[in-house]
C-alpha cells in the first residue's frame, strides 16, 4: 500500500488490484481455465516393477476392486494422460480390459487400488 500526495490530498494506492477491472471477462475466464488445467495436470508417479504391477493387478482382479492405472504415454507437452480408473473385467495375452477400455501390459507405468466410498459416506 502506497500513500501518494497529490495537490495537498493524500491518495492510497491499492496496487495492482485496481487494474483487475481492466481485463475483459473472456480474459479472466481464459486465465482461470489455464490455471485449472495446470492445477489438474496429472503428475508423474513412480515407475513400478513388473512384479509390483502384477501383484496389484491380481489383487484388484481377485477382489473386484477399483484400480487406477497411469499409462506410460504422454502428450506433446510431456504431460501424462489421466489415469484409467475402473474394474478389471477381463484380460488377454497382451493386456487387460478396464470398463471397456483396453490397456496393454507394456503401457502400464503405475497401478494402485482406489477405495470406493460406501453409500452411507457419500455427501450430497
Amino acid at each position: 500500500m502506497i500513500i501518494i500526495k497529490n495537490y495537498g490530498k493524500e491518495y492510497v494506492d491499492r496496487g495492482i488490484i485496481k487494474w483487475n477491472g481492466m481485463y475483459l471477462s473472456e480474459h479472466t475466464e481464459q486465465m482461470y481455465n489455464e490455471q485449472a488445467a495446470i492445477k489438474n495436470r496429472p503428475t508423474q508417479k513412480l515407475q513400478m516393477t513388473t512384479n509390483q504391477i502384477q501383484s496389484v493387478l491380481v489383487e484388484g482382479f481377485k477382489n473386484s476392486l477399483v484400480i487406477a492405472i497411469q499409462k506410460e504415454e504422454r502428450n506433446l507437452d510431456g504431460d501424462y494422460s489421466p489415469d484409467v480408473i475402473g474394474h478389471i473385467i477381463g484380460f488377454d495375452e497382451r493386456g487387460l480390459f478396464i470398463d471397456q477400455q483396453k490397456v496393454d501390459f507394456d503401457e502400464i507405468r503405475h497401478v494402485e487400488i482406489r477405495s470406493t466410498p460406501k453409500w452411507f459416506n457419500i455427501d450430497e
